[in-house]
């Protein structure tokens, strides 16, 4: 334990991996050492990051999954395990929100796909790697959620219940594994500057008002999300488990008080 952050001899499987916050968190895992499984829908995508990996040292593996299909799902653990004999750390990244406005407008299969994606497969994929990690007896999980599942919303109900139902997934989790030495736990972001969350920043108007009332005045970039999953898998995070680690520039905080003109 010289280096807390160190994470030489993991296998880390990262889903939604090919940009934004998976992406981040793929690079730097990397360069703490992890064997890092690049994995989305498009395959040319995941190897573009695979290979900037690879440049710079570090061992990627492109595994193309839907998260949304289970079998596909057991093919990127198995073609892992195929590679590299096991699985460390997971990290459920990848999600969907195909719907933005009150919840009564929401069709039925926007809903059913939003809990399926966001919720159900990150259930079936940590039920395949739990095992393994058991035998070995050690292992971590980790979920990126969202503040989303911290607060209601107008426009992002469906998606705020599926991250927060993922905060109660790694509790369960926490205290089902935690005596085989395993820990599961949600990291929780704010507004962060990727394509999934453009509708949220992009709009002039709409920036003005979350950087108005985020106390750090800005939003966050993705790198700033990847060192709590890297914390999370490594020597530093050993004793935490269960928990949901909140990143978002002091929202859930409160908005600052507006100096007078």
């Amino acid at each position: 334990m010289a280096n807390l952050f160190d994470l030489s001899g993991q296998v880390a499987i990262i889903t939604g991996s090919s940009k934004g916050i998976g992406r981040a968190i793929a690079e730097r895992m990397a360069e703490h050492g992890a064997r890092v499984v690049i994995s989305s829908r498009k395959a040319d995508v995941c190897e573009a990051v695979a290979d900037s990996i690879r440049g710079r040292g570090g061992e990627a593996l492109v595994v193309p999954c839907n998260i949304g299909r289970k079998e596909e799902l057991q093919a990127l653990v198995d073609q892992t395990i195929a590679e590299w004999g096991r699985v460390d750390a997971l990290v459920c990244n990848a999600a969907v929100n195909p719907h933005f406005g009150p919840q009564i407008g929401i069709p039925d299969d926007a809903w059913d796909r939003i809990m399926g994606t966001n919720i159900r497969s990150n259930h079936w994929l940590a039920n395949m790697v739990l095992p393994g990690m058991a035998e070995r007896g050690d292992g971590s999980v980790t979920i990126v959620s969202s503040i989303a599942g911290l607060r209601g919303s107008t426009t992002l109900g469906a998606y705020g219940i599926s991250k927060a139902a993922d905060m109660q997934l790694v509790r369960n989790l926490a205290v089902e594994w935690g005596g085989r030495g395993i820990r599961a736990n949600c990291i929780a972001p704010g507004l962060v500057r990727t394509d999934f969350a453009r509708a949220l920043w992009e709009d002039p108007a709409n920036l003005k008002k979350r950087t108005r009332d985020t106390p750090l005045g800005r939003i966050g970039e993705p790198d700033e999300i990847a060192g709590a999953a890297v914390f999370l898998a490594a020597a530093s995070g050993r004793f935490m488990t269960g928990q949901t680690i909140v990143i978002d520039g002091g929202v859930l905080a409160g908005a600052p008080a507006l100096e007078e003109d």
